[in-house]
């Protein structure tokens, strides 16, 4: 299912694939086969791997020559399920998968496929098993669709995707302000009902909006990484002077310098906008908040500003720049700020420490690292690390590729991850999720599921900021548009202005994931 946009509505294409799948009881046919010592090639690779029990059917298609096909799904308990097909696609229904993954929690479902050559002989591959998890994920996963490009930024939207099936609907486009940008969107606790976008339009203005219930306010300043106290009665945003530019040559020839910034914070009720001095150091540049789940500190990220010039690009040393990760407390009843001390340097692990996000249970933090900068998307050296809380011990996750990883989010229960990976070639971000257990252990991710198995092979769009939310954005896209255009209803006092990008069209702010 690809979407097709006009105007700021969104559009679905749909069209009849013949004979991908037909659903049957268990093959009786298939009584004589010959067994084939090695497990199939499934693209997505669903294989070894542990995945909740209100996911979407991992629909997938079978690599190999064959005239037909055949998988049966099984697992402990309730009916097992067949699924025919003469093209090696594997769609599975969606009432009855769900139904044997809800009763087999805690156990493995198997695939058993088989494959008949020219010969009409059957041949059985070894089962794929996959775990079931006890928990489930958040319902919803909200995240940006956009074309890779450094130079085309019309198409861009927030989309909302329901993870027990396949639907999708849009939040809010860029095409309903002017083929406006928007980021950064973010959410309380992983709740849908406050919700904060930042837009970028040279029609209408930078700004944010603030959704609340079915309230929206605009709000005249842009906010950039965002951060909500987890009362929900401040939020914490970065102003940051981003800037694009690129390399001759290298697997990733975009990189991005944060030439100045600094972190603000605003409270919903006064609508007034502070600046405390641990998180606007005028020789350091602040980032990437984050709040601790008790919300008695605010994680961020802090490097030194290693260059004279913050107008030339790149500027100087910009190679050499590597953040540390700061804490500051805080007592949001005084709104009062502690002084800041460092969680982890970079004179420690030789490593730029970006995104930090904390489990909601309050036990582990997910950061990424790379060899130098604030951009990890564009970083292919950029791997996911975990850290105990308890013990301040960390490590590298074992979901890490060769590529980029970046951008994630826990569930509100703390047993899943979402992020961002590159790891099928180096160019598309694609959103995979992970199993975390109780313990710290990552298993092996899986792309997110769709309903056609061949989708990912020609989509040339991205996903990019990928947030698990417990149910679905209630605010109205036509609201949300209406305000996109309208003029800002909040005008807070912004302290400093030092980081404060240009909103201008020539320059949009060209970072572009």
């Amino acid at each position: 299912m690809r979407a097709r946009f006009a105007g700021t509505a969104i559009f679905f294409s749909f069209f009849v694939v013949p004979a991908l799948g037909i659903v049957g009881c268990r093959p009786g046919a298939i009584e004589q086969y010959s067994e084939v010592a090695q497990e199939p090639n499934l693209s997505p690779d669903y294989t070894g791997t542990v995945i909740p029990a209100n996911i979407a059917p991992l629909n997938f298609r079978v690599i190999g020559d064959g005239r037909a096909y055949s998988v049966t799904i099984r697992s402990d308990r309730g009916r097992p399920i067949t699924v025919h097909s003469k093209t090696g696609q594997i769609r599975i229904p969606i009432r009855r998968w769900h139904a044997l993954l809800d009763a087999n929690r805690g156990r493995d479902v198997f695939f058993d496929v088989y494959v008949q050559d020219d010969h009409r002989r059957w041949r059985r591959f070894l089962p794929v098993a996959n775990a079931i998890a006890q928990e489930d994920i958040d319902g919803t996963l909200v995240f940006r669709f956009m074309k890779p490009l450094y130079h085309w930024w019309r198409d861009i939207g927030i989309y909302q995707r329901q993870l027990a099936d396949y639907d999708v609907s849009v939040v809010l486009h860029g095409r309903s302000f002017g083929s406006g940008c928007l980021n950064c969107h973010s959410f309380v606790n992983n709740r849908p009902d406050t919700m904060s976008i930042s837009l970028r339009s040279a029609t209408y203005g930078s700004d944010t909006l603030l959704a609340q219930g079915g309230a929206v306010d605009r709000i005249g300043t842009k906010w950039g990484y965002t951060a909500w106290h987890p009362s929900g009665a401040v939020a914490v945003y970065s102003i940051n002077k981003v800037t694009q530019f690129f390399h001759a040559g290298g697997m990733e020839v975009r990189d991005v310098a944060d030439q100045d910034s600094a972190l603000v914070c605003y409270r919903v009720e006064s609508r007034k906008a502070t600046s405390p001095k641990a998180l606007a150091e005028r020789d350091r540049l602040e980032t990437y908040p984050t709040w601790s789940p008790d919300g008695k500190y605010l994680y961020y990220c802090s490097g030194p500003i290693l260059w004279k010039d913050r107008d030339a690009v790149p500027p100087e040393n910009y190679d050499k720049l590597k953040y540390d990760l700061l804490r500051v407390s805080y007592d949001v009843a005084t709104d009062q700020w502690g002084q800041a001390e460092t969680v982890l340097s970079a004179d420690e692990t030789g490593r730029s420490i970006l995104l930090p996000r904390i489990s909601p249970d309050g036990r582990f933090l997910v950061f990424c690292m790379c060899d130098y900068g604030c951009f990890p998307v564009y970083q292919p050296s950029s791997d996911l690390y975990i850290m105990d809380l308890n013990t301040k011990q960390y490590h590298k996750l074992p979901v890490n590729s060769e590529f980029s990883e970046s951008w994630h989010s826990w569930s509100s229960n703390s047993r899943w991850l979402a992020f961002s990976s590159k790891r099928d070639g180096g160019l598309f971000t694609r959103t995979y999720l992970t199993y975390v257990d109780s313990e710290g252990t990552a298993y092996k991710p899986f792309i997110l599921p769709q309903r056609d198995p061949t989708y990912y092979d020609s989509l040339l769009e991205t996903y990019s900021v990928p947030e698990l939310v417990q149910g679905p954005i209630t605010v109205r896209q036509s609201l949300l548009a209406h305000m996109a255009r309208a003029k800002p209803s909040v005008r807070p006092v912004i302290p400093i202005t030092g980081a404060s990008p240009k909103a201008v069209p020539s320059d949009p702010w060209k970072e572009r994931e």
